[in-house]
C-alpha cells in the first residue's frame, strides 16, 4: 500500500508527524526544523552537517534543492487546494552558503485552479545572506 498526503492541511501541530510519515528516508535525513508553518508560508531550519558540504564547507546544492522541493511541499500543503507533486523547480545559487544553519522560508505566490505558484529563499542563519533564490510550481488536485 502506497502513503500519501493526509486529507488534513499541514499545521505547525502535525506537520512533524505528516514529515515523518509521509517523506522519503532520504528526505527525513535532512533533519529539517519547522519553526513557523501558517497557510501558504513554512519556515524551517537546515543544519550545514559534515556529510552536506562540499570541500571547502559551503553546503551543496543538491542538499539545497532537497530541502527547498521539502519545504516549499509543505507550504503547498497548508491549503485545501492541496498540491499533488513537484511540475517544476527553478534554482538561483546566489553564493555558497558557509553558514552552520539555514533559514528556509516557502511562500505560496498563488493558488490558481490547477496550478500553484511558489518561492523560496534560502538565508544564512549567522549572516542573513539570501544564497539561493528558487520558484516552483506543482498541480493541484
Amino acid at each position: 500500500m502506497s502513503k500519501k498526503f493526509p486529507d488534513v492541511n499541514i499545521n505547525i501541530n502535525n506537520i512533524h508527524e505528516i514529515h515523518n510519515n509521509i517523506l522519503s528516508d532520504y528526505v527525513k535525513k535532512l533533519a529539517l526544523k519547522y519553526l513557523e508553518v501558517e497557510e501558504g508560508r513554512v519556515l524551517a531550519k537546515l543544519e550545514n552537517l559534515k556529510e552536506y558540504r562540499f570541500l571547502t564547507g559551503a553546503i551543496s546544492g543538491q542538499v539545497l534543492m532537497s530541502a527547498i522541493d521539502t519545504v516549499m511541499s509543505m507550504a503547498m500543503s497548508t491549503s485545501s487546494k492541496s498540491q499533488r507533486g513537484t511540475l517544476s523547480q527553478n534554482n538561483n545559487f546566489i553564493k555558497p552558503g558557509f553558514s552552520d544553519y539555514f533559514l528556509i522560508e516557502s511562500k505560496v505566490q498563488r493558488f490558481g485552479k490547477s496550478i500553484a505558484i511558489g518561492e523560496t529563499k534560502v538565508f544564512s542563519e549567522d549572516t542573513k545572506e539570501l544564497i539561493c533564490h528558487a520558484t516552483s510550481t506543482y498541480p493541484l488536485k
